[in-house]
């Protein structure tokens, strides 16, 4: 199964991106774009998009950019990560690009950016992965 097929498959087979309402978009070696209607559960008391929901997404995003440059077998978890709101939102469409920066033998380095359906950007993060050895079968 090619990269684009094996995240697909893991994304429609979470139950917590089914939940929170995560879908797939682009994928391509070390960039992978996830999108997100805001619901009502996505929302904090103010009526806005929850920071840690907008962190979620970036995460995931990502997350799965670097599992998209790694050789499959390998596990990959969230080590640190920085995150920088730029401006609120209530409601609308959200899309997240994450971009493997540089995927070692121990460590990944990854960024993404959260916007809303103008584009406009809403979130700006990076990450540090670590990345284990391939699974045994």
């Amino acid at each position: 199964m090619d990269r684009t097929g094996e995240l697909s498959e893991a994304v429609h087979d979470s139950a917590f991106y089914r939940w929170f309402g995560l879908r797939l978009g682009d994928v391509e070696p070390g960039v992978v774009t996830l999108h997100l209607e805001l619901a009502e559960h996505h929302v904090n008391i103010q009526g806005l998009a929850h920071g840690g929901v907008l962190a979620t997404i970036a995460d995931a995003a990502m997350g799965l950019a670097v599992r998209s440059a790694v050789e499959p077998g390998r596990r990959h978890v969230t080590v640190a990560m920085d995150v920088h709101y730029l401006r609120p939102v209530a409601r609308g469409a959200l899309s997240a690009t994450g971009r493997a920066v540089r995927v070692g033998r121990e460590l990944a380095f990854a960024e993404a950016e959260v916007a809303d359906e103008r584009g406009r950007s809403l979130v700006r993060a990076s990450g540090t992965y670590s990345v284990s050895r391939p699974t045994e079968d």
